[in-house]
């Protein structure tokens, strides 16, 4: 029962933040749900025959477990977010240094310890600028070092609180749920330093925190940090070209990692092999216990036996798993690894058999006892995805007649064999987890993974270890040692340049909605479950849904995407789809609103291609992200007020008063201003010859009529009553996101929206929607919505009713404010 307790243990955790569930726990709730759970244990051996009581006891054991972790995880996440800081505010604090920094290219990211009286702590991420970019020749300038705050001092800074903030739109990362799984809880700009000494800190109340820092493990652990930086400068120095992977494939440390060769990785899906994994920590292990097994047997064989060797190498073996871990900053893959070696290691010495599915089970469970937060994380679904995945390849193996005697070519075709096999699995059974968090795959994957994955394994991560305990031992010996690695990597970029010059590989965005993956998912588990159980032709039958047209019908939405400070809209109705707008960050190289919002957004919703998008002007905040993805998005028309750079795929047409289309009876469009004349004038008036975009969802209710006014202002405003002065306005999307020249009085006076939304970032500094335009809104009795406190706003048709809901009601991390109505 012990492993179905895990599984809900496990699924419990995965539903923390719902909304909608809020299971709280105590240790007397807690108490009395496990002695109930026992108690009817006991009482079904004599009740039910043995298949209906195992059934019984295994639903009962997983419904104890899903209520105790999702009572434990709510627990977890309100205690957590009671430490998050919510608004922007200047602040003197008292902080500890205990981590190693990361190095960017315009600053120096520190996670900073703010100390309490009390002796508690809680962690922000200090952004301190440097003059320069940090470069890999830059790295030990004394500018550096200066800007640097150092290792295990404490000091007095002043500066700028910076809450997190996410887009709050389907598909997109999630800032907020990533700071919280960080246990980040605001982000810090420095603007000055004061370094404290003991005897002020005594002053200021932290004496028990100093007394704290005393004890023996945070003592390893802030040596730990200190040889993570020192190896890292002493990389950082040597006379090689490719120190920022030797460096990532050591520590998990990219502080030194050239973009280019990030980015590299990231197109042929191979980016989780910068990432620390198990074989890292094992690989460690095993020389260290190697050379420890050799010279004992060769200088000491007697110790064998008074202790068996399995028995007496477990303790070190155990102990470089721990310090590797600790080297790399405990990641999640490491701590798997960990939690493995501790269960193995005790079932060894108890003498104990534990079959390796329950093993994965029972890791995952302590891990998530131990950090809950990790559930957030891609890494931990795929890190034991993939590791079900191998023990399901090595089940099969086993089940094959195998020759007692093997050649050394059978032997080199059997590894060749398995390693394809493996390769084609993973990349298959990590697909949905790859669609749910990445929404994009890299098809040439599976075939650079087969190189790459052994010469990285095998090579290059042994020789990088070889390497750094050598750096504790002799300099010029462990230099010499890294400059051989740096001609391996080299070998390894000069195959995959190859590749790059034959395919050109690019990521793939892949659009599937939940009901997509969950198929897939479906079909995946027919295919890896043993032969015998279920026929494996049954997988078709996941993909009959995806073939009959009335099931891939979807209702009318209208969402009013949360894209900061900017504006993006997209309708749907039936198999037709659309946008307005699409907004747009003011440098999309730096980041992609198109790349990280719209596409992810798109995929979600299963739609690959729009048929039409209009762009209401041509500002960088309305239509900057159509240029960074209008060639990895097919659209059919685009529609503007002036005439951009379209892809060659797409026919374009100026929008203007009168044009008017219909998606089915009860969905109409019109196209309410510019007048056609107007167009002449949009470059030099670009606000008030926004196309104004008119929406009337007949049979529908309580809202019916929509009003998109983009960025127009007062004159426009005026236009449209003289124009339109019956006009009908259900919800308004106020123009120039709530500006005060925006949203008249009179012309909401005329209107008379039942609500109001203003699609503008949190803390902008336009100060939107302003406080003349809440004021008029307020005066008139308008409800006001805004996507920096609701997050993307959807209205779905749900029969006669098209109901209301907001993205930051979904998940307790992203509630600001009650949805009024």
């Amino acid at each position: 029962m012990l492993q179905w307790l895990c599984i809900g243990w496990i699924l419990g955790l995965a539903c923390m933040g719902k909304s909608f569930l809020s299971v709280q726990l105590s240790s007397t709730v807690v108490l009395i749900a496990v002695l109930l759970w026992y108690l009817g244990c006991r009482k079904l051996k004599h009740i039910f025959n043995t298949p209906l009581r195992n059934l019984v006891m295994t639903g009962s054991s997983l419904l104890l477990g899903l209520f105790l972790g999702h009572g434990y995880a709510n627990l977890q996440l309100s205690e957590r977010l009671s430490t998050r800081e919510h608004e922007v505010s200047e602040k003197q604090i008292v902080v500890h240094i205990k981590d190693l920094n990361k190095l960017g290219e315009q600053n120096i990211q520190q996670a900073l310890h703010v100390l309490s009286p009390d002796g508690s702590t809680v962690k922000w991420m200090g952004f301190l600028p440097v003059q320069e970019p940090v470069t890999q020749s830059s790295l030990i300038n004394t500018q550096i070092k200066q800007h640097s705050l150092e290792l295990g001092r404490y000091y007095l800074i002043q500066g700028q609180i910076r809450p997190h903030h996410s887009y709050a739109t389907p598909g997109s990362f999630d800032a907020e749920k990533w700071a919280l799984q960080q246990n980040i809880m605001a982000g810090f700009r420095i603007k000055s330093i004061q370094e404290l000494q003991p005897q002020q800190l005594y002053a200021l109340g932290h004496g028990k925190y100093l007394r704290q820092q005393q004890n023996l493990s945070p003592r390893i652990l802030l040596w730990v940090e200190r040889q993570r930086l020192a190896l890292r400068e002493f990389v950082a120095r040597q006379p090689v070209q490719h120190k920022g992977l030797l460096l990532a494939l050591l520590s998990g440390d990219e502080s030194l990692l050239d973009p280019a060769t990030e980015r590299q990785f990231q197109r042929f899906g191979m980016s989780h092999l910068l990432a620390i994994s198990g074989p890292h920590v094992l690989i460690f292990a095993l020389m260290v216990c190697g050379t420890l097994q050799y010279l004992i047997s060769r200088f000491m064989p007697h110790i064998y036996l008074k202790w068996p060797r399995q028995y007496f190498l477990s303790l070190p073996f155990l102990l470089c798993v721990l310090l590797y871990c600790a080297f790399v900053g405990f990641e999640i893959p490491a701590l798997r690894t960990l939690l493995i070696c501790v269960i193995v290691t005790f079932t060894l010495l108890l003498r104990q058999n534990v079959q390796a599915l329950k093993l994965l089970i029972l890791s995952a469970a302590l891990l998530l006892l131990f950090d809950p937060f990790s559930i957030f994380s891609a890494a931990f679904w795929l890190s034991y995805g993939a590791c079900f995945v191998l023990l399901r390849i090595y089940q099969t193996i086993q089940q094959q007649p195998r020759q007692i005697e093997q050649t050394l070519l059978q032997r080199l075709y059997f590894a060749l064999k398995v390693l394809l096999e493996s390769q084609w699995k993973i990349f298959l059974a990590l697909f949905p987890l790859m669609m749910l968090f990445f929404k994009q795959i890299a098809w040439i994957t599976p075939f650079s993974n087969l190189v790459a994955i052994p010469w990285i394994g095998l090579l290059i991560v042994p020789v990088d270890i070889l390497a750094a305990l050598l750096f504790f031992i002799s300099e010029p010996l462990s230099s010499v040692v890294f400059q051989l690695n740096n001609v391996f990597i080299h070998m390894l970029l000069a195959f995959l340049d190859l590749l790059d010059r034959l395919f050109a590989p690019q990521l793939i965005p892949v659009a599937m909605n939940v009901w997509m993956i969950a198929l897939c998912i479906l079909a995946l588990i027919i295919v890896f479950l043993p032969r015998g159980l279920l026929p494996k032709s049954w997988t078709a039958l996941a993909c009959v849904p995806l073939c009959i047209p009335q099931l891939n019908q979807h209702a009318f939405q209208l969402s009013i995407l949360d894209v900061g400070q900017g504006q993006a809209i997209f309708l749907r109705d039936g198999a037709r789809s659309m946008m307005v707008d699409m907004g747009g960050y003011y440098d999309e190289e730096k980041f992609s609103i198109g790349r990280q919002v719209i596409l992810p957004f798109l995929s979600v919703q299963g739609v690959g291609k729009l048929d039409q998008l209009i762009l209401t002007h041509l500002d960088q905040d309305h239509s900057g992200a159509y240029h960074s993805i209008k060639h990895q998005l097919k659209i059919k028309e685009v529609s503007s007020n002036q005439i951009p750079e379209i892809a060659h795929s797409s026919r374009f047409q100026f929008c203007h008063q009168g044009q008017q289309w219909q998606w089915s009876e009860d969905i109409q469009f019109k196209i309410l201003a510019p007048r056609q004349q107007q167009l002449n004038t949009a470059h030099f008036n670009k606000n008030d010859r926004s196309c104004v975009v008119y929406l009337q969802v007949k049979n529908a209710g309580p809202y019916q009529n929509f009003l998109l006014m983009g960025d127009a202002g007062w004159e426009t405003e005026y236009q449209l009553l003289q124009d339109y002065p019956e006009l009908k306005v259900d919800v308004l999307v106020l123009g120039h996101h709530g500006s005060q020249h925006s949203s008249a009085y009179q012309f909401l006076e005329a209107l008379r929206p039942k609500l109001a939304i203003a699609s503008a970032g949190k803390f902008n500094r336009y100060g939107h929607p302003s406080q003349l335009t809440q004021q008029r809104l307020k005066a008139l009795n308008i409800p006001l919505l805004t996507t920096a406190e609701q997050g993307s706003l959807h209205f779905q048709q749900q029969g006669s009713k098209l109901v209301l809901s907001a993205e930051r009601h979904q998940w307790q991390w992203l509630y600001r404010q009650p949805l009024s109505r």
